[in-house]
């Protein structure tokens, strides 16, 4: 059998059967770009670790000498205040400074939240001991002053702790007091039949204020006096 004919390879089948030739350029400048991506990403990095440290210093220096953390603009607690005692003393918020102060708003004829709640601070200072409850005030302060008058008072606490002050005063200045603790009271309506039968509505925290009268802490309703004493001695 005769051999196919072998036709002679043109210019361009040569040119067609050469190896392909990979130039360097790409890669290099492939690289250059990686290299580049990467340093931008270690600068971006190292920028938003700066700007992290910076943040938490500045909130951690905003920290009070009690280790409450006071936010920019965020609302005060407490303030000055024109009462009555359940001695009829006039009295204002000068008299308890150095001292610190568990304060409490409700009223006397509460039927559950107020005596829960001064029985639990009673409990929890019987618990700090002596020393450190020497420090202490407890103000019982009546968003139901038409009722709780002095007098009233007088009778109230005497069945909670002995140091526990009940304060009183105009609807006024129950008012100003009750707007420095943010504290929200509303009357309901009374019976037809009785006038003078109605609950209040009223924020049941206990705020624990510094001798320099500004807020440390505070205790939600239902907070244990087991706990409230334990924190209060981290504090005191």
């Amino acid at each position: 059998m005769a051999d196919k004919e072998t036709k002679p390879k043109t210019e361009t089948d040569l040119t067609a059967e050469k190896p392909a030739t990979t130039s360097t350029e790409p890669a290099k400048s492939s690289g250059g770009k990686l290299l580049a991506l990467l340093l931008g990403v270690g600068v971006l990095a190292f920028v938003i670790a700066l700007v992290g440290f910076e943040y938490f210093q500045s909130r951690d220096s905003k920290k009070a000498d009690f280790g409450v953390v006071k936010e920019s603009g965020a609302p005060t607690v407490g303030g000055p205040f024109e009462l009555v005692d359940h001695s009829g003393k006039a009295v204002t918020d000068q008299d308890y400074a150095g001292q610190f102060m568990l304060v409490f708003f409700g009223y006397t004829y509460c039927p559950d939240v107020c005596p829960t709640a001064l029985s639990d601070m009673s409990v929890a200072l019987d618990l700090l001991g002596e020393e450190k409850t020497k420090k202490v005030t407890p103000l019982f302060i009546s968003v139901d002053p038409a009722r709780d008058t002095p007098a009233h008072l007088a009778e109230y606490v005497s069945y909670f702790h002995p140091k526990t002050v009940g304060l009183t005063g105009t609807e006024e200045q129950v008012k100003k007091v009750a707007r420095e603790y943010r504290v929200y009271y509303r009357l309901n309506d009374p019976d037809p039949n009785d006038p003078q039968n109605y609950l209040v509505d009223h924020t049941g925290i206990v705020y624990l204020m510094g001798p320099d009268g500004k807020l440390v802490t505070h205790f939600s309703h239902g907070t244990s006096p087991e706990k409230m004493a334990e924190r209060l001695g981290q504090l005191l």
